[in-house]
């Protein structure tokens, strides 16, 4: 039976690694199932505790990271909240249309847009729509290393430990 969950769980980490680099797939939530998953199905015996906190957190992290780092490195360029929740629907729609250079787009032409209507400052706006890509692309970036940091130390916790 562990087996089939622990071939199951290396399974959902890495998809967790690649739905890092995908847009819309929850790659701290994929981790979190596949880690989940082996504790439960192993009687939450062979990984340790200390083990799962510490993977579990980082998983926590890296969900932080996916859901919030956009929004934080727009605020960080000097955008509103509103701002960067308009950029983050119109991103998202732009996407499924247009795949991720949509969402790229909208993201960078949404900040860009309503920051000039806003404070109707060019550099401003232009600092604030880079942020706010920039950022986003650095947010895939972590989410990926964090997200392939839990399957490493997974695999060592389970096969090695």
């Amino acid at each position: 039976m562990v087996e089939v969950i622990t071939v199951i769980a290396i399974a959902l980490l890495l998809g967790a690694i690649v739905g890092a680099a995908v847009p819309m797939v929850p790659s701290g939530l994929l981790s979190l199932a596949g880690l989940g998953l082996y504790w439960w199905g192993a009687g939450f015996a062979e990984l340790s505790s200390i083990t799962f906190a510490v993977l579990v957190s980082i998983a926590l992290i890296t969900a932080l990271v996916e859901f919030f780092g956009g929004s934080i490195a727009a605020k960080a360029g000097g955008a509103s909240w509103l701002t960067a929740a308009a950029a983050a629907v119109v991103g998202i729609v732009l996407m499924l249309v247009t795949g991720p250079v949509g969402l790229l787009v909208g993201l960078f032409g949404t900040v860009f847009a309503l920051e000039f209507v806003r404070e109707g400052e060019l550099e401003g706006s232009a600092r604030s729509a880079l942020y706010t890509t920039v950022g986003t692309l650095a947010s895939t970036v972590v989410q990926v290393l964090l997200t392939a940091s839990i399957l490493f130390g997974f695999l060592v916790g389970v096969f090695l430990l």
